[in-house]
């Protein structure tokens, strides 16, 4: 999950806890919302965690380029 991704869920949680005022038949859409933020969270704080890990691991590499250049015959 991207952190794009993440953040549509907790957006579209937080509209369905807070600002919608409509309740259907045998549906809480309000607990919904709070899933969605929850589940949104976590997809925020794994992508996170990926992005340093994969980083890090990036930093790690140290590439060594090492040119000769020979001088052609007189």
């Amino acid at each position: 999950m991207s952190i794009g991704v993440s953040a549509f869920l907790i957006i579209a949680g937080a509209i369905l806890r807070f600002a919608v005022t409509w309740s259907p038949d045998h549906v809480n859409l309000q607990v919904i919302g709070v899933i969605l933020m929850i589940s949104g969270a976590v997809g925020l704080i794994a992508s996170v965690v990926v992005m340093i890990m994969r980083r890090r691991s990036a930093r790690s590499a140290q590439v060594y380029e090492e040119r000769r250049y020979i001088q052609p015959p007189p």
